[in-house]
């Protein structure tokens, strides 16, 4: 990684607005896990929360969010030509800028579905740290595969709504041969491994598969992003 790629991305991440965005997001759901721990009762609600609002909407959006402030404006002001300018390596740039989306959406997102989910019920901490495992397995699919969108196109953030509502959401409910491909689905299922009190609705697809699938998918989306900025041109839409 480059320090200073690095800390560029993470001051545009983290100003004002953007940061508290990132913020609000996971607050909203937690601030739901309190409201009905104390009016259900311990327990209720726990996988409607911690994964149907938790891994499937909070976790997507925070990296949407994030990937999207540490790359997309560059590209849209053109101000990503300058960076290039340099004599820096274009998937060191990538990779960088990876790193700060993920460690921003793990911070935002991967982490309040623990938090959550000891809300609703603290006798469970098992549970606590498989759904903040799927939560980082989840982090880094979704932030290499928005970064990649990002590099290609301006309209990353409609793109990866679309991705999140339709894909992860709508047909991942409704067709079983979806979680094959299925981001959130390879979270609930690496939840689902490490702890037997998670249940898991239909098949598993095997926890090899699916750490396979996630570095597959986050090396070849940074290799991606990389051969975009190396090939980086100023003509018309990107």
């Amino acid at each position: 990684m480059n320090a200073t790629v690095v800390r560029l991305s993470a001051q545009a991440l983290l100003g004002r607005r953007r940061f508290l965005l990132l913020l609000s997001i996971p607050a909203v759901m937690v601030a739901l896990a309190v409201v009905v721990r104390a009016l259900a009762g311990e327990g209720v609600g726990y996988l409607d929360i911690v994964s149907g609002l938790g891994l499937t909407l909070v976790v997507p959006l925070v990296a949407l969010l994030a990937t999207s402030s540490v790359l997309g404006p560059e590209i849209d002001d053109g101000s990503i030509v300058y960076l290039l300018a340099k004599p820096v390596n274009r998937y060191l740039v990538a990779t960088s800028k990876l790193a700060v989306a993920l460690a921003a959406t793990i911070g935002f997102g991967a982490l309040s579905l623990p938090i959550a989910g000891l809300v609703i019920d603290a006798s469970r901490p098992g549970a606590a740290v498989a759904w903040f495992a799927a939560g980082l397995l989840a982090s880094a699919a979704y932030c290499g595969l928005f970064l990649a969108l990002s590099a290609v196109t301006r309209h990353a953030v409609v793109l990866g709504l679309l991705f999140v509502f339709l894909w992860e959401g709508l047909l991942g409910n409704l067709l079983s041969g979806v979680r094959w491909l299925s981001i959130g689905a390879w979270g609930r299922n690496l939840a689902s491994a490490l702890d037997d009190t998670v249940a898991l609705q239909g098949k598993s697809v095997g926890t090899g598969y699916l750490l396979v699938a996630t570095a597959v998918l986050v090396l070849l989306t940074a290799w991606f992003a990389g051969e975009r900025l190396r090939s980086f041109s100023m003509r018309g839409e990107t």
